[in-house]
């Protein structure tokens, strides 16, 4: 089965939009400081110093992805939110006392990156 360009830019834009604004919200967290995500690093055994730098790429990411004019700046924000997630979901794995939700949430998002990127690419196939 396969999509029709109007199926897939529909696809394309709600997946994206639902992606950027968890990310957005948790770069803002980051970079405020917020208790829940100093907790979280110390979970993880992770500095909280590193919050601010985190939620500042992770917004500098969305607004990469967002933006449609420089192609090679969009497929290094998805190589950087693939490493982001991956290594999310790997350090919550290796946590002591971690929940398996935690593991499960960055594979998930990691997954619906894949399906953002693939409907991505397909779009510009229908354009070259």
């Amino acid at each position: 089965m396969t999509m029709d360009r109007k199926t897939t830019k529909i696809l394309y834009w709600v997946l994206l939009v639902i992606f950027c604004l968890f990310h957005v919200a948790d770069g803002l967290g980051g970079i405020m400081k917020t208790q829940a995500g100093i907790d979280a690093m110390n979970k993880l055994g992770m500095p909280a110093y590193l919050m601010p730098f985190l939620g500042t790429l992770k917004i500098l990411g969305v607004i990469a992805l967002v933006q449609n004019k420089f192609k090679t700046i969009k497929e290094w924000a998805f190589a950087g939110f693939t490493f982001t997630l991956t290594g999310a979901a790997v350090a919550n794995a290796c946590a002591a006392n971690s929940q398996i939700a935690f593991v499960i949430m960055p594979i998930g998002f990691l997954l619906v990156l894949f399906l953002i990127y693939y409907c991505w690419r397909k779009l510009n196939a229908f354009v070259a």
